[in-house]
């Protein structure tokens, strides 16, 4: 059993009720055995297994399409870790999902220079086409919604993101056709890569570290708005300053 808190309806000096829930549900015998594997591989990458946690938990992910309390379980065992450790680290990382998702996370930047060049827009467009609100998802569950913060993709925006792949420059009209063609499973490629896009699980699975064997999937060049800030920088940088010694001039004297 665990236990979650009641909320406080009178004052502070109540005493602190605890509604008793059950555990989460183990993994099928077969799951949890090929977990233990793959478990262990990753944890034989690193000198210190804790250290494999982050990928540990993307790969508790690949499985359930989300970080449950049987996946946080999973881990703290295999780490020896207690529970509320791992449970610190996947609720800090919002790549770790905290509910189900679908087939197709898509998201939305809508920070400040995307938001700007028509984000807000875009999300709003999807959210009416939808017929979701941001962390909700579709009825046939191929789509989770989620409005991002920014993804490093200034020189794109505004940028739209499917299972962590860039779709640059985007606007509502191109924004509902890639949902329409995401729900109707046709193949659909980013912008930057000539791959076909993995589901969510797939993804998960890939970013635990295992093989990408999609064809031409580490493929790509940088696109010509990063190369021209790339140049820009190049032409207008400056030497930089000398360097002083405090502590040898120090001697010196």
């Amino acid at each position: 059993m665990t236990a979650e808190p009641i909320p406080a309806t009178t004052t502070g000096r109540d005493p602190i009720l605890l509604r008793l829930s059950q555990r989460p549900v183990p993994y099928p015998p077969q799951v949890q055995k090929n977990l233990r594997a793959e478990a262990r591989e990753i944890i034989d990458r690193y000198p210190h297994s804790r250290s494999a946690l982050l990928p540990l938990l993307h790969l508790v992910q690949s499985v359930e399409g989300y970080v449950s309390g049987t996946g946080i379980g999973f881990c703290a065992e295999q780490l020896g870790l207690t529970d509320a450790e791992v449970t610190a680290v996947a609720t800090f990382y919002s790549m770790y999902r905290r509910t189900p998702t679908g087939d197709y996370h898509v998201g939305v930047c809508t920070n400040t220079l995307c938001a700007v060049m028509g984000g807000d827009e875009i999300l709003a467009a999807l959210t009416r086409h939808l017929e979701i609100t941001p962390g909700e998802t579709t009825a046939d569950g191929s789509i989770t919604l989620e409005h991002l913060e920014c993804n490093a993709a200034c020189d794109y925006a505004p940028v739209v993101m499917v299972n962590w792949e860039f779709f640059d420059n985007q606007t509502p009209e191109s924004a509902r056709a890639l949902a329409d063609a995401l729900r109707a499973g046709r193949e659909v490629t980013g912008t930057r890569s000539s791959a076909p896009l993995c589901t969510f699980r797939e993804t998960a699975r890939i970013l635990a570290g295992f093989p990408d064997r999609r064809p031409d999937a580490n493929d790509g060049t940088p696109g010509e708005a990063t190369l021209a800030g790339l140049r820009a920088v190049t032409e207008q940088s400056t030497p930089a300053a000398p360097h002083h010694d405090s502590d040898s001039e120090q001697g010196q004297r």
